[in-house]
C-alpha cells in the first residue's frame, strides 16, 4: 500500500463553446497544463448546469443547441498548480477556478502481469 501525500485539486469550469484561437478552450487548457509539465488532466462534460448569468444548459434530447458546462480537473503538487494560475488567468475570459486541497494516493503497476499479484 502506498502512502498518502499533501495536494493540489484544480478544477476549471468553462462552457463548451468558449474558444481559445480557434479552438474549444477545454481543449487548449489542457495542452497548455500538459505542455507546463502538470501530472494529468481531465475534461468533464455536464449534462445540464448554469453559471454566471443563470442561463441553463442542458442535453436533453429535444435541445438544439446546448453549450454544456465544461470541467478540467488537475491534480498535483501544490507548486505546479499555483505555477499554472497565470497560464489559465490569461485564456479563461468567463469561468470559474478553484484550488482544494487533497490527500494523493498514487497506484502504479508493478513489473507483473496486470491483476498479477506482485
Amino acid at each position: 500500500m502506498t502512502s498518502p501525500r499533501a495536494g493540489k485539486l484544480l478544477r476549471i469550469f468553462v462552457d463548451e463553446s468558449e474558444r481559445w484561437h480557434g479552438q474549444p478552450l477545454y481543449i487548449a487548457v489542457v495542452e497548455a497544463l500538459r505542455h507546463a509539465g502538470l501530472a494529468g488532466a481531465t475534461v468533464f462534460r455536464g449534462i445540464e448546469g448554469y453559471g454566471t448569468h443563470h442561463v441553463v444548459h442542458t442535453a436533453r434530447v429535444f435541445d438544439v443547441a446546448a453549450d454544456l458546462p465544461m470541467l478540467i480537473e488537475v491534480v498535483d503538487e501544490e507548486e505546479r498548480i499555483r505555477a499554472a494560475l497565470p497560464i489559465l488567468d490569461s485564456m479563461v475570459t468567463e469561468g470559474l477556478v478553484t484550488v482544494e486541497s487533497v490527500e494523493v494516493w498514487r497506484y502504479t503497476r508493478t513489473a507483473g502481469k496486470p491483476g498479477e499479484a506482485p
